[in-house]
Order: structure tokens, then sequence, then C-alpha cells
């Protein structure tokens, strides 16, 4: 299966680093490499619809910079590959927009959107409890925050990122 176009917003540098150098430390304790940029995904399908990106475009840029607040950790998936992630909030007018972008992609899930920053993609359900350990242990107790400082759609089957908020260059 190809992946997904996705509307993403992107973290600073800075942020970006933290999280990368917490993917090195946990694949240094033998857990899988995580080679995702880190991101939080509004809405995603197969090919995005132009009136999604046309909207996203619309709404995002009112809302970045954004601010999420780390306030857990989750699992995804219910079959032998899991995703762990961080559960994040973030103010309502930044919700209601990504709500609003869901709910008219054909194939995104309504009006229903879940704050969330990937940390370990498609691991194997075994090691899921000990990677989650390791994650509390590596994760430092000052990145209780991240911003989103740009929105883009990303076509991963042909490579190319369009800006929808946020600085270009970011």
């Amino acid at each position: 299966m190809a992946s997904p176009d996705n509307i993403l917003l992107h973290l600073p540098e800075k942020e970006e680093q933290q999280v990368r150098a917490l993917f090195a430390q946990l694949a240094e304790r033998g857990f899988p490499v995580q080679n995702q940029t880190p991101h939080i995904t509004v809405t995603f399908s197969p090919q995005m619809a132009e009136q999604v990106t046309a909207r996203a475009a619309k709404l995002l840029p009112a809302v970045i910079p954004a601010q999420f607040r780390r306030v857990g950790t989750v699992v995804f998936g219910t079959k032998r590959k899991q995703t762990v992630a961080w559960l994040l909030e973030t103010d309502e007018e930044v919700e209601a927009a990504a709500r609003e972008i869901s709910s008219i992609n054909p194939d995104g899930r309504g009006k229903r959107w879940i704050p969330h920053l990937t940390v370990g993609l498609r691991l194997p359900r075994e090691i899921v409890p000990d990677y989650i350990r390791a994650l509390d242990e590596l994760t430092s107790p000052h990145l209780k925050e991240l911003t989103a400082e740009r929105a883009a759609l990303w076509k991963p089957r042909i490579q190319e990122l369009t800006v929808l908020a946020g600085e270009e260059g970011s």
C-alpha cells in the first residue's frame, strides 16, 4: 500500500531535533529505527481532494503557529503492528479547523480528530509495553509543549510538499 497524502503540521527545527534525538536513543536501546519526520496529522487520503486542500489553505493560516501540550501516551492499532504516540491537546480554534478539514475529506473520519505525534510507528505488538517504558525514561520532563509552525500538504508518491500556512523554509 502506498503512503497516503497528508495535511500535516510541522514542528520548528529545534523541537524536531529533540524528537529525532529521542528516536535515536530508542534505536540505541534496540528498538526499531524511526525515520518519519515528526509531525501532527490533520487528515489523510490516498489522494487528497482539491476542496480539502483549498479549505485547509483558508483555515490553517489563522491558527498557525499553534501550541500543543503533551497530555499522555496512546497506542493505536489492534493487530500485530501498533503505533505509539504522544496524545496532544491544543486550543479550540485549532481543533475546530482540524475537525472541519477532516469532515470535508471524503476519505476522512468525519469531524473526529485525535491530535497526536507518532513516536513509534508500526511496532510489533509484543514490544509496545517496553517501548513505552523506554519512551517515558528517555523523554525530557521539559518537553511538555510542542509548536506547529507550519501546515503543509505532503504527497509522498510524488515527493511534493505544498506549504498551506506558516513559513516555507521553516
